[in-house]
């Protein structure tokens, strides 16, 4: 069993300059900022992703035969406590990996109406899976997107929708050739209320079928408790990588002029060991694809 777990204490956070996100833009998607766009099957409505293009993008990409990893990544809910919009368009985790030198897509849960994006839980799954199973390959062939190289992330909803959404079929589980689960996991708490959440005991026997379907692909989690990793163990027991972030040693005290709470999707953006290492993750995953 390979639990290959990165314990990092970040003793202070390094004097570089934070990394800011790329700035928004109601035109087409271009180097070094943030489109939104809306797909041919959601004219009309506001359903929507975001994409940033490589800062090396350019339109004759495959003429020079150019090709870029993709890092999509699934927000967290709206929790006004952390800070988390629930918006595509506050999103940050995929662009710390990301850093310009891969494309950046941050996708939408599709609203039960199929207007808008959901910014509690899943809107319609069957329509938020089918989202990622059009658009990623479509994004790939446009914009040169490798589809060998796509990794998917999430953070405190989105961890959970790593498994729930990105492993929710064999279809979806093929897209990725590596996941990253950031403060939460599916199948771990019991989430009363909810027919996909509750009971906990179904609930995390059906997270252990989603999970299987990882076969054996790279898996990172950050911010995992231990009753997580045993979890994970009992089911994908090889290809697992663990991050701690020690939020208070890379921030200080809660909020902050950068942060509200521990619980973000910010971190990465500090320069800092914890984004180094995934960071690392990143470029080994995409380096040397798993065969999916």
């Amino acid at each position: 069993m390979r639990l290959a777990l990165l314990l990092l204490t970040l003793a202070k956070a390094l004097d570089a300059a934070d990394l800011t996100l790329p700035p928004l833009t109601a035109g087409t998607p271009q180097p070094g900022k943030r489109a939104a766009v809306i797909t041919p099957e959601y004219a009309g409505s506001k359903v929507h992703h975001l994409i940033a293009l490589p800062d090396d993008w350019t339109p004759d990409w495959k003429a020079r035969g150019k090709s870029w990893p993709v890092i999509a990544e699934y927000t967290g809910n709206y929790f006004p406590t952390s800070g988390s919009t629930g918006e595509v368009e506050g999103a940050a985790l995929g662009y710390g990996l990301a850093r310009g030198k891969a494309i950046w897509v941050v996708l939408p849960y599709v609203a039960k109406d199929h207007q808008k994006n959901e910014i509690t839980w899943w809107g319609d799954i069957d329509a938020t899976v089918g989202y990622a199973k059009t658009n990623l390959p479509r994004i790939c062939a446009e914009f040169g997107g490798d589809p060998k190289k796509v990794v998917l992330c999430g953070f405190s909803r989105g961890a959970i929708g790593v498994s729930f959404l990105g492993l929710h079929d064999d279809e979806i589980a093929k897209l990725w050739c590596g996941l990253w689960a950031h403060d939460h996991f599916d199948g771990m708490l019991e989430w009363k209320g909810h027919a996909w959440g509750s009971p906990l005991a179904r609930y995390r026997a059906e997270a252990s079928v989603r999970l299987r379907r990882l076969a054996g692909r790279p898996l990172l989690v950050s911010q995992a408790g231990e009753e997580t990793k045993k979890f994970i163990a009992s089911v994908a027991p090889t290809n697992v990588d663990y991050l701690t972030v020690d939020m208070a040693a890379l921030f200080g005290t809660f909020p902050n002029d950068f942060v509200k709470h521990p619980h973000n999707d910010r971190w990465p953006l500090r320069d800092g060991a914890a984004g180094q290492a995934a960071r690392s993750w990143f470029e080994r995953v995409t380096a040397e694809p798993t065969a999916k």
